[in-house]
């Protein structure tokens, strides 16, 4: 009887920090009230279609051009971000150079840069006649108004979210577990692909998964470059504002529906692997 008074006052003991209730329930309403509420309707709304009404928007040949369009530019991009953001990271962290603040500064810049803006620059920098197009177009590159152009849109806007999650990580790993690697006989491959790179795969999972949603979602930036050509570099989200401006409400909201599953099983797989990466190796428990 004394053991179950002693856990349940243990039990009962507050907390160091007051105010578990007020804030648990102040972020809780935050969450229903701006995530949630938008997304029940959104079910909601999807559901008062009916099966065949919803497949048969769903399922429209425009509609899946813009979906393969949209997500399939974003994982590139995601991809392309991955691999040059850890590079990027890695030099932010392990050298020191003239310019390095300035360079780490320049990589927070698409967090302030309107996506309208990043928009316009690119377009006048790979536009047949820009800066950088009218080099490309005599070799039979063209890179505006087409799928590569919002590949490059995508990979400007995302490649910050890599940076930042890989880079404190990289810095916590000591140069000692390096310095052994080497010398226990570890080749520089060797040392990067089984001694950092596994430390890193939970924040590589989870600056691909930003910037693979960032980029699922974008849209200022894309518009201008993507020349918005159906069956050709038409986004998802154009599509929706399409229909939205023909008041062909559940079409848009079947779009926005499929975006919706479709993002939300991608991620989900993603943070399996990512609980799966940190268990086998032991980081972030």
């Amino acid at each position: 009887m004394a053991a179950q008074t002693r856990k349940s006052w243990q039990f009962r003991r507050p907390s160091v920090l007051p105010g578990f209730g007020l804030a648990l329930g102040v972020t809780l309403f935050w969450l229903t009230l701006i995530v949630l509420i938008p997304l029940a309707g959104l079910a909601i709304r999807s559901s008062g279609l009916g099966a065949a009404k919803f497949w048969a928007l769903a399922a429209d040949p425009r509609t899946l051009n813009a979906l393969r369009i949209s997500f399939g530019t974003a994982f590139l991009a995601a991809i392309l971000n991955v691999a040059f953001g850890i590079i990027l990271a890695w030099v932010l962290v392990r050298y020191r150079f003239p310019g390095k603040r300035i360079i780490d500064a320049m990589v927070d810049l698409p967090f302030a840069l309107p996506t309208a803006v990043a928009g316009i620059a690119l377009t006048t920098l790979y536009a047949p006649n820009g800066w950088i197009g009218q080099f490309l177009t005599p070799l039979g590159i063209k890179v505006a108004f087409t799928p590569l152009g919002i590949v490059i849109a995508l990979v400007f806007v995302g490649l910050p979210f890599v940076v930042r999650t890989v880079q404190p990580v990289m810095e916590e790993i000591d140069r000692e577990v390096e310095e052994a690697a080497a010398t226990l006989g570890a080749t520089r491959f060797q040392t990067i692909s089984r001694v950092l790179l596994p430390g890193l795969a939970p924040a590589v999972l989870t600056g691909f998964a930003l910037a693979f949603a960032r980029g699922v979602g974008e849209y200022g930036s894309v518009i201008f470059i993507a020349g918005n050509i159906p069956y050709v570099s038409e986004i998802a989200p154009l599509l929706i504002v399409i229909r939205l401006e023909e008041f062909n409400y559940p079409a848009a909201t079947a779009i926005a529906a499929v975006m919706l599953i479709l993002s939300f099983s991608l991620l989900f797989v993603i943070n399996l692997i990512q609980s799966w990466s940190r268990r086998r190796y032991g980081y972030g428990a």
